[in-house]
């Protein structure tokens, strides 16, 4: 198989999401309450980010509800701006991933359109609204909960990817590695 074919995989060989082998790198694991947890938030067993349900509608949509937590404001009672993009991020990937569909991001859009308060409960939607080759368009959107105003949006272009995708980038990674120089005496 040539480079060209590995960077471009026929569609059968996408990746799906692994639930049984720990040790895969594209094991997930679900948290009590149901929602599908990254590595980094395995051992909390809860999202760091304030995702806390994800629910995939009979048509394939995935709400979510969240709330910005303390430790990402940014103005006083106001959200970051990089938690609005990074829950937006989430979001859009666990819109495929809650289909058992591995894809990461090739690029995010956010319009920011309201400031999001913190410590208010929000809700999330995400949807697939297109597919090209392994291209993903994925909708986001979240707004308070209670008056249901949309504070922000986005759109990804999600990219499907093998499963030896984080095998590939650990090589890559290691082929760009300096030689360790030697001290001097």
């Amino acid at each position: 198989m040539s480079d060209t074919d590995q960077t471009n995989p026929r569609t059968e060989d996408w990746a799906t999401l692994e639930r049984r082998d720990r040790d895969s790198a594209l094991f997930v694991e679900t948290s009590d309450a149901g929602l599908l947890l990254c590595r980094a938030c395995r051992s909390l067993q809860r999202c760091r980010l304030g995702i806390e349900r994800e629910t995939l509608t009979a048509e394939g949509l995935v709400e979510f509800e969240t709330t910005c937590p303390d430790d990402h404001e940014g103005g006083p009672d106001v959200a970051h701006g990089g938690w609005i993009a990074s829950v937006l991020d989430e979001m859009s990937g666990h819109a495929l991933l809650m289909l058992d569909a591995f894809a990461v991001t090739g690029s995010l859009t956010v319009n920011f359109l309201k400031p999001i308060p913190i410590r208010r409960p929000l809700l999330g939607r995400a949807w697939v609204s297109g597919r090209e080759g392994r291209r993903v368009y994925v909708r986001g959107e979240l707004r308070l909960a209670d008056a249901g105003d949309v504070v922000a949006t986005s759109e990804a272009v999600m990219i499907r990817r093998p499963a030896d995708h984080f095998d590939r980038h650990q090589r890559w990674l290691a082929s760009r590695e300096q030689p360790k120089s030697e001290p001097s005496t």
